[in-house]
């Protein structure tokens, strides 16, 4: 495939208007000249909420393109631009700094289309000791991108520059971002800039029921990120990635709960707890991974107390975590006395 080099930025966009396309809500603000990486970010955040302004200024003297006007309908057709960076390399020459930054992006079109581009953006930052006003701040002083056919967060360029080889964890960031693209209405971990705590990460070995004696372990990868925090109880959501396979987000089975009481009074005896049928749940409560089972495990107060709950165990088997056992303390006596509802885990 040729590879196409571009010098401006406007040549980024996909061209073709669908006109009474219905946009996307706009990303949260993100204005951060802190660093290279930051800078283009903030160029791209500004191009998806279309504040094409801020976006035009984000560039030094040397602009992307021959006016205002044109750089605006340059991305006429573009919904928004998704967008990774890798480490930055300096340079300093003449009083000034510069950065040299790896970038990679997945620009959308309002039809849905996609389109991928990779390469090197520079940066330039005078040295604000000996400047005069008016200030000038990091600005972008060029791009230098070319055409992928290839999944943008798989074409992050190793280093731009003089930069070390940056090692990008590539699973790593594509759960970030479906973590933030998926819950970013939910959980109060994710910040307005669309990024979130880094996840807890565990390594599983394993062997599928099929695997024949002598084939190497399967690997996977395990990424607990949590999401909020309630009066008594902190929520996660996990993410999985089976090498070879791919990400997913977990989903748990739960009982959907049918649950009597003793003359319809919550604060007296149970009469009977039974199991109408099964729910999906992509958050646990008060959950933890446990390497040496390889299992997950939650435990979801129903008040403050703790004399009421709901817990579960998820076993990592076969490549997937499967409910083996499910407890349930609907007595609200304030007593702690849960009776097992659902048990695959325990031997007879």
């Amino acid at each position: 495939m040729r590879r196409l080099y571009l010098r401006t930025v406007v040549s980024l966009s996909i061209a073709v208007a669908v006109p009474g396309a219905a946009l996307a809500a706009d990303p949260g603000y993100i204005d951060d000249r802190s660093d290279a990486a930051s800078l283009v970010r903030s160029f791209y955040n500004a191009v998806s909420r279309r504040e094409f302004a801020r976006a035009w200024d984000y560039f030094g003297d040397t602009k992307p393109a021959a006016s205002f006007e044109a750089f605006v309908q340059g991305f006429a057709s573009t919904e928004r631009v998704d967008v990774v960076t890798g480490a930055a390399s300096a340079e300093g020459a003449a009083g000034s700094q510069f950065f040299a930054i790896p970038v990679a992006i997945a620009a959308f079109a309002r039809d849905g289309s996609e389109q991928v581009f990779a390469g090197c953006y520079t940066a330039r930052l005078a040295d604000p000791k000996i400047q005069e006003p008016p200030f000038h701040a990091l600005h972008i002083e060029k791009a230098q991108m070319s055409v992928s056919e290839q999944p943008y967060e798989e074409q992050l360029p190793v280093s731009c520059g003089d930069a070390p080889p940056a090692v990008v964890d590539a699973a790593l960031e594509k759960a970030k971002r479906m973590f933030a693209a998926a819950h970013a209405d939910d959980c109060e971990a994710i910040r307005p800039d669309g990024a979130g705590d880094t996840p807890e990460i565990y390594d599983i070995a394993f062997r599928y029921a099929t695997s024949a004696e002598g084939d190497p372990d399967s690997k996977a990868r395990l990424f607990r990120f949590y999401c909020g925090t309630g009066a008594y109880n902190e929520s996660h959501i996990y993410y999985l990635d089976k090498v070879g396979e791919g990400l997913e987000e977990l989903h748990f089975a739960v009982p959907d709960l049918d649950i009597h009481y003793v003359g319809n009074d919550t604060d007296v005896k149970v009469d009977h707890i039974g199991i109408f049928g099964y729910l999906a749940e992509t958050r646990l409560v008060n959950s933890s991974y446990d390497a040496a089972t390889t299992s997950i495990t939650s435990y979801s107060k129903w008040r403050g107390v703790g004399d009421a709950s709901s817990s579960g165990t998820w076993l990592f088997r076969d490549g997937a975590f499967t409910l083996v056992r499910y407890e349930v303390d609907a007595s609200y006596d304030g007593e702690i006395n849960p009776e097992t509802v659902l048990d695959y885990n325990t031997a007879p």
